[in-house]
């Protein structure tokens, strides 16, 4: 997203006053915004984790998709700036990448399986990329908050790294999850909600990537995904 929005279409970009889709500017909805940190703690039989894959639209669109993950959040994790804004993350200056909070039953699917998800829907080789989105906030991220998640990640990197899966090295940091920050309300459900159903930055690109991940993905996914 970012930048490359206000290029030609052509280059799968869009003006940043598309992704506002009641005509609101980024500003104004943004000087509503308070202490967005989320509160980690899960529902009652659910679980936590934090992914940071590229633009957090298609992350979104790709981990509701799954079986067993009961929703999903898209925001700021990685940084040390507190309560960021889209614009502000944009700048790359706040270490924030953007990022998504799933919430998941580990009766139906475990952090290990999520990983995978997490490797399935984006290129974790291209430093500071996905697709045409380049910058820090674009950054592969595997977030963990135990110990356990950390080996289950790590032991998913040297295994991924061993195989012929991708051509170059995976350039995915692991990183304690320390906070998350919620997106502004526009951008939530921004896919599988509707509204981006006419942005063309959706139709050339989030769209084909959760169509590769598809292909890719050997674990379930939901009745009409």
């Amino acid at each position: 997203m970012k930048y490359l929005k206000l290029l030609s279409l052509s280059l799968f970009a869009i003006a940043i006053s598309a992704c506002n889709s009641n005509g609101q500017t980024g500003s104004s909805k943004q000087a509503n915004q308070k202490d967005l940190k989320m509160d980690l703690t899960p529902p009652k039989g659910e679980k936590v984790a934090a992914f940071a894959e590229g633009c957090f639209w298609c992350s979104e669109h790709v981990f509701e998709a799954v079986v067993g993950v009961k929703d999903v959040i898209s925001g700021y994790a990685g940084g040390t700036t507190l309560n960021p804004t889209y614009d502000l993350v944009n700048t790359e200056t706040t270490g924030h990448a953007e990022s998504v909070l799933v919430y998941y039953d580990p009766n139906v699917i475990s952090y290990a399986e999520l990983v995978k998800v997490f490797f399935a829907s984006h290129d974790p080789t291209t430093p500071n990329q996905q697709g045409p989105d380049r910058g820090t906030s674009y950054r592969s991220i595997l977030f963990y908050q135990t110990d356990a998640e950390k080996q289950i990640a790590m032991d998913e990197i040297k295994k991924i790294s061993a195989s012929n899966m991708f051509s170059n090295p995976l350039v995915t940091q692991l990183k304690k999850l320390d906070a998350f920050y919620k997106a502004e309300e526009y951008h939530q459900d921004y896919v599988n909600g509707g509204k981006g159903s006419m942005n063309p930055y959706v139709k050339s690109v989030s769209i084909p990537r959760y169509e590769k991940f598809k292909k890719t993905y050997k674990g379930k996914l939901k009745p009409g995904a």
